[in-house]
């Protein structure tokens, strides 16, 4: 009997002592990742800077699926990393899609930091990140929005990369959730992963998989923090708090694809999630950045005609009353030389000047109402600056939602303050439809004209991004466009700048 006993107990030894063997980690993006990364294929990113801290962010991608996977960080003043500051082991999981966040504080303010992850026997690589300071003496933003991989390289992103910046603002459409050839140029065989609408929690991780393995992007990421805001397709196209254009009763329920979506979105994002998705940003006195939620917190639905009744309806609302009252106490409250407003679609009055398509309901002008509310409360301020996305154009307003009532076209008198729209990264406008010719006569028909006396200028042709310099005289907004979108090249063709002076709302050239 002894010798069964031991028998059994030799067993268990053996057993136990075998490592455990966990089947392969399959995923669809897999051909896309550069194997001198691994595990860290995604890169790394930073995001949402604080004058004492900062979020650091990667994506460990284990050979196996592993039930978890412990990753050290570290964070140092130098890229040899001999002066290391902060460090500390986090696990992250499968429940996580393997992304590993860290909110990093005890931080020095108006700093710039190096950070790198471990993992598995392997190092990420290192990426530069920076704390906001008490004292700018200016301060310079990168504005960007509106990627969609099928339509082009992200060649923009590389050029971002290589500016010298506070941070980079996205004002949105960081992914788009349609099909392959849904909306894009699959002739690029740059086709969307996976290969459907997205819409389960595997489909939106896949589709921010292949695009945080774009290697511009990843460059992006990994010299600049990034403060982020979602607009409409990293849910489905047009969405609001109750429902989506792009989504179908067929399709499921909305509030879990919502619920999918924003998980992924703060799985993939380098941003806190506790709170609100609406926050703020301080600089100093020099600047106040309110970052707003246009779809989720409160938008109500998005009307169709202008013969909408509903338009008139005082319930109507884009941003929900908490967040409204929010809004008008931070821009109230404020000291800041600057009051920078993050918005994701056109808060200024815009007629697009076609005749089956002249006002977008989508935007600011859909919900009237709420958009005096707001410009009543700008009246009483100086220096108040909208950023904008989601047009995929170049915008420059005088801001006034009235410009035929209260608005001098000469002077600027009326406006309330200025708006700076940023094309897109690669999205479509006009000229994917149209020829340059025809779409630079449909600019000279639309802007600083009769149709729109207080947009003072627009591109609805490039693509690229916008920088944002703000200092105790001026605020200027100067555009970069990219040479092409066809090919891997980080060429820019074209630039323009505009500026207003402190205390003013009217639009200068150099």
């Amino acid at each position: 009997m002894k010798y069964l006993h031991l028998i059994a107990l030799l067993f268990l030894i053996f057993n136990c002592s075998q490592p455990v063997e966990y089947p392969k980690l399959s995923e669809d993006t897999s051909h896309l990742r550069d194997s001198s990364m691994a595990p860290f294929y995604h890169g790394v990113a930073s995001g949402d800077p604080l004058y004492d801290r900062v979020i650091i962010w990667t994506r460990v991608t284990p050979q196996d699926s592993l039930p978890s996977v412990d990753v050290v960080w570290e964070i140092a003043t130098d890229d040899s990393f001999q002066e290391i500051v902060k460090n500390g082991t986090i696990s992250t999981s499968p429940e996580r899609d393997f992304t590993v966040k860290v909110d990093v504080d005890g931080l020095d303010a108006g700093t710039g930091y190096f950070y790198r992850f471990h993992a598995l026997g392997k190092s990420s690589i290192i990426g530069r990140t920076k704390t906001a300071s008490l004292t700018p003496e200016e301060v310079q933003f990168g504005v960007v929005s509106c990627s969609n991989y099928e339509w082009g390289y992200f060649n923009a992103y590389g050029a971002i990369a290589k500016e010298e910046l506070d941070a980079v603002i996205h004002l949105g459409d960081y992914i788009y959730e349609y099909a392959p050839g849904g909306y894009g140029d699959t002739s690029l065989n740059r086709k969307h992963i996976p290969a459907k609408e997205i819409i389960t929690l595997h489909d939106y991780r896949l589709r921010y998989s292949q695009y945080r393995l774009d290697k511009d992007l990843i460059a992006a990421h990994a010299n600049h923090p990034f403060i982020n805001i979602w607009d409409d397709h990293e849910i489905a196209n047009n969405s609001y708090k109750d429902g989506a254009q792009n989504h179908q009763e067929n399709e499921g329920s909305y509030e879990d694809r919502k619920n999918i979506a924003r998980q992924v979105f703060y799985e993939w994002i380098p941003i806190r999630e506790e709170g609100k998705h609406y926050r703020k940003f301080g600089y100093g006195d020099m600047v106040d950045l309110v970052m707003l939620d246009e779809r989720l917190e409160g938008r109500t639905f998005i009307a169709d005609s202008l013969g909408d009744p509903s338009l008139a309806d005082s319930s109507r609302t884009m941003l929900g009353k908490e967040q409204r009252n929010w809004l008008i106490a931070q821009l109230r409250s404020s000291d800041a030389q600057w009051k920078v407003i993050g918005n994701q679609v056109i808060f200024s009055y815009l007629n697009w000047g076609h005749e089956s398509f002249n006002i977008n309901l989508d935007s600011w002008d859909g919900y009237p109402i709420e958009q005096q509310m707001i410009a009543d409360v700008i009246q009483e301020l100086d220096n108040v600056i909208f950023i904008t996305g989601d047009t995929h154009t170049a915008w420059a307003f005088e801001a006034t939602n009235k410009p035929f009532e209260v608005y001098n076209q000469k002077t600027g008198e009326g406006a309330f303050a200025v708006e700076f729209g940023t094309t897109s990264i690669n999205s479509a406008n006009s000229n994917e439809r149209f020829s340059d010719s025809l779409v630079f006569l449909h600019e000279q028909k639309i802007i600083n004209s009769s149709v729109n006396p207080h947009l003072k200028w627009g591109n609805m042709r490039d693509h690229g991004y916008m920088i944002l310099n703000l200092n105790a005289e001026k605020a200027s907004a100067t555009w970069k466009f990219m040479e092409t979108l066809r090919e891997p090249n980080l060429a820019i063709k074209d630039t323009k700048t505009l500026y207003v002076k402190s205390d003013e709302v009217k639009l200068r050239e150099y």
